[in-house]
């Protein structure tokens, strides 16, 4: 399958303490997941260096034990309602989940807030692998294949509800006094094994039709809901053949499900380490990697593999484990790279601290450039989800140092050419299921 996209998509994952472990820790590094200044500003300099989207994960649960970002953090969807008031063109996405949450409400909120940011709302369809169900009235915390069910009807919904106006439907006719033609407003009537819900919803499209829908998960069952319903994919690949088997079975896919493969984005996440030199980069990162809390990376790769490690032999491969329940994706990659690759569990410990089984690439900003470039014309990627080990210096390094590499081989834009977060990735809006042609 050819790439079909002149140009990479770039997002930013914002988490304010950094995404290695030990980000917070690097001289000069600021930090706090609930310090709304640092976010506004990492936002607006995404914005500057024309980034496509800034991207917040959620968690419903904590402990002391979590990543320092993860501890504390803001409601997403409150948080972006607030950046939509102070940017203008920069797409703003955040995680919301199907196992613990509403369809009628969760498609208020996104409609809300495309509404409010004229068409920069992206949602990241999450089924929630964590069991969160004793913060919820949830009576148990369903199985992978349940959730996954759940959130093919959840999603559905959420659709059906956001084309509950068509795009017409708004008169304001003062001579008339008609305000709304009621013919151009549909009940849902949604009757289903999980959900039944009447609609309306009481809000109608947005300038995107609806929000761009982004989904994470890399198991078969991850990657059947993409296919059907994703516009962008983030994914977590450790080597270039890996992540091609990945973005050719997932564009088959998608196909299959008569989509076009250019409106399904692969974006995997990538940790850029940059130094002036190979030398410096690789002293930078080895300075992460010395403050690892090696207690606190072992209980993390344990709660990814559903298993208590504790009794493990650091020092050696992983033995052959059952997956878990929850991250089965990601329990695959940690597994298959102590299996295929050898990795000791130390290793896989200093990885997940690091990047969280993300790609990390260390090396000169040229060194980065090449690696992103050959992921990209080598159809593993169509674009990435940008995850500094520390905030601002990471950010600040990839924008002075990559993307002018990237410019100057026309393969990043260097104005937005549009408004909407869909004019950016060049996704159609989607058709109203009740009338009026999508674009």
């Amino acid at each position: 399958m050819s790439q079909t996209l002149k140009q990479m998509r770039l997002g930013l994952f914002i988490q304010a303490a950094g995404h290695h472990a030990a980000g917070w820790r690097y001289p000069g590094a600021q930090s706090g997941s609930e310090n709304f200044a640092l976010v506004k500003q990492l936002t607006l300099a995404a914005e500057r260096a024309k980034l496509d989207m800034v991207f917040f994960g959620d968690k419903l649960v904590t402990g002391p034990k979590e990543h320092p970002s993860m501890i504390v953090r803001f409601e997403p969807l409150t948080l972006l309602g607030a950046l939509a008031s102070i940017t203008e063109r920069i797409g703003l996405a955040a995680t919301a989940s199907t196992t613990y949450g509403e369809p009628y409400t969760l498609a208020r909120q996104f409609g809300t807030l495309d509404k409010i940011s004229d068409g920069r709302a992206a949602w990241n369809v999450v089924t929630t692998g964590y069991d969160s169900a004793a913060n919820f009235t949830l009576a148990k915390h369903p199985d992978h294949e349940r959730r996954y069910a759940v959130a093919e009807e959840f999603v559905e919904v959420v659709r059906g509800l956001w084309d509950s106006f068509e795009d017409d439907a708004y008169v304001r006719d003062a001579d008339t006094g008609v305000y709304l033609d009621p013919a151009k407003m549909h009940a849902l009537q949604h009757k289903g094994e999980f959900f039944d819900i009447a609609g309306p919803l009481n809000l109608t499209r947005g300038p995107q039709g609806h929000p761009v829908l982004i989904q994470a998960g890399s198991s078969g069952p991850g990657m059947a809901l993409a296919a059907r319903v994703a516009e962008v994919v983030f994914t977590a690949q450790q080597d270039l053949g890996s992540a091609q088997q990945f973005y050719r079975q997932l564009k088959e896919l998608v196909v299959a499900n008569g989509r076009s493969p250019e409106h399904c984005l692969v974006m995997p996440g990538i940790m850029p380490i940059i130094g002036s030199t190979e030398a410096d980069a690789h002293a930078r990162f080895e300075r992460l990697q010395q403050w690892t809390d090696l207690d606190a990376a072992l209980l993390l790769v344990g709660d990814r593999l559903g298993q208590d490690l504790s009794g493990f032999d650091l020092d050696q491969p992983l033995p052959d484990l059952p997956l878990p329940e929850n991250m089965k994706s990601r329990a695959q990659l940690l597994l298959d790279l102590s299996h295929r690759d050898g990795l000791t569990l130390r290793q896989i410990c200093n990885l997940a601290a690091g990047a969280r089984g993300h790609k990390i690439v260390v090396g000169t900003a040229q060194r980065v450039a090449d690696e992103l470039i050959a992921w990209f014309e080598g159809q593993a990627a169509d674009g990435f989800n940008l995850m500094p080990s520390h905030f601002p210096e990471g950010l600040d390094m990839f924008v002075d140092g990559v993307l002018p590499i990237l410019r100057s081989r026309g393969l990043f834009r260097q104005d937005y050419e549009g408004r909407t977060l869909r004019e950016h990735l060049g996704l159609p809006i989607p058709r109203n299921r009740h009338g009026g042609a999508g674009r």
